[in-house]
Parts: structure tokens; sequence; C-alpha cells
């Protein structure tokens, strides 16, 4: 019995971890890794992200710069620049008329 009780921890634990990955991100435009996230947002609409457990919204792009909430803290990110913001290393990896992309990750 002992032996059939180790393999259950040990099955519950794998899963456990495994599905820990998964909820660092919330969204369908989110790919991450375990400490980073890259986040495609469409641009002309309210879009919003749920990352490594803060909320990300993309505020505007406007001379050069993507403002970003990052958990309620507004930090501007040069476009092919990057940014700090909340414990999180933030930048900016492309700029298009339809979409923005960054990439977030744990400082």
């Amino acid at each position: 019995m002992t032996t059939l009780t180790s393999r259950f921890a040990a099955v519950t634990a794998a899963v456990v971890l495994g599905f820990g990955g998964l909820t660092a991100c919330s969204t369908d435009n989110v790919d991450c890794t375990t400490s980073a996230c890259t986040v495609t947002f469409d641009r002309g609409v309210e879009a919003e992200s749920s990352v490594l457990g803060v909320d990300v919204k993309l505020v505007g792009v406007e001379n050069g710069q993507v403002k970003l909430d990052v958990g309620g803290t507004v930090v501007s990110v040069p476009v092919d620049g990057s940014s700090q913001a909340n414990g999180f290393d933030i930048s900016v990896q492309k700029v298009t008329d339809a979409e923005v992309v960054v990439r977030i990750q744990t400082s």
C-alpha cells in the first residue's frame, strides 16, 4: 500500500505542477514560459490580458512609445526598446497598424 500511495502522490504532484505552468497566462493572445510571456494586443479595441498574475492593458501607441497599464502602473516603452514596471521587464517586439507585440518577464 505504501508504494501505491507514493505513486499517487508523485502523479498528483506532477499534474499540479504541469497545470501550474499553464495558468501563468489566461488568454489566447498570450504565449508563455514559466517566467515570461509574449502578448499580442489588437489595436483599436480595449486590449487586455492577464499575464504572470497581473493585468496588462494596451493604453495606446504614440510618437514611438507604447503605453501599457501593468497592474495599475502606466509605463511607456519605446518601440524596439524596454522598460520596467511592478517587477517586470517589458519590451516591445513589434508594432503594426493592426497589433502590438510585447514581451513581459519577471525581473
